[in-house]
């Protein structure tokens, strides 16, 4: 059974997109969906109309690592999907989910596109389907087995941005067996309409590196709230 987990710190609008188009929702499969809420949120999260399969999980501590590590503690799912709040899933994104672990993967990652459809956002978006550089990042909706992700340690909480690639890092080194679902998650571009391309793709490229070099995951934080400009409170 599968528990899904959504981090959110003012994502109202982006929930209800989400679960007014989720598919997913009625899969016999899907047991939750966790919607670990910032302790600072400042919207109207318990106004959402959605699924009873939904729970607002109000977590202690801010950061995606935190709440997302927090909401598995109480989900009852042998399988957790970590989802972003703009990410839309596709049709058979369950299904994609269970057949990966039925071939004998502990865990995956989904290839995307934007909502925006431009040539350059398309490129962007092609590197998602291979395994490379950039695999591993949160909007590719990581799946694991409950048991390897206890294994791992969960989410390091002192990596306050890009714990995602920090929890990658961990896998590779660990060999857990994993894959690419090439079935396309539609992701937010929203970040690409606050900033230039060119901004965005250097800055991500910046930051990459220096995470791969050991740079603190506070001074990354604060190096990206620099050079990244969001129209959100994420």
């Amino acid at each position: 059974m599968i528990s899904i987990i959504i981090p959110v710190h003012n994502e109202y609008s982006n929930l209800q997109r989400l679960f007014s188009v989720a598919c997913f929702l009625k899969h016999e499969k899907l047991l939750e969906i966790i919607v670990a809420v910032s302790p600072d949120n400042t919207d109207t999260v318990q106004n959402l109309d959605c699924s009873r399969k939904v729970k607002l999980f109000h977590c202690k501590n801010k950061g995606r690592a935190a709440q997302m590590n927090e909401a598995s503690d109480i989900a009852n799912g042998n399988i957790f999907v970590f989802l972003h709040a703009d990410v839309v899933p596709p049709s058979g994104f369950i299904d994609d989910i269970l057949h990966s672990l039925r071939n004998g993967y502990h865990a995956g990652f989904f290839s995307y596109k934007f909502d925006k459809d431009t040539w350059y956002l398309r490129i962007n978006a092609s590197f998602t389907a291979k395994d490379g550089f950039f695999t591993g990042g949160g909007d590719q909706c990581l799946f694991i087995k409950k048991e390897t992700f206890n294994q791992l340690g969960k989410f390091n909480e002192e990596q306050v941005l890009m714990e995602d690639f920090e929890f990658f890092r961990r896998m590779k080194k660990q060999n857990v067996p994993y894959t690419i679902v090439k079935n396309d998650l539609i992701v937010s571009a929203r970040k690409y309409e606050s900033n230039s391309y060119l901004r965005v793709n250097l800055s991500n490229l910046l930051l990459v590196v220096l995470f791969k070099f050991g740079y603190p995951g506070n001074k990354l934080k604060s190096l990206h709230n620099k050079l990244i400009r969001t129209p959100y409170n994420g």
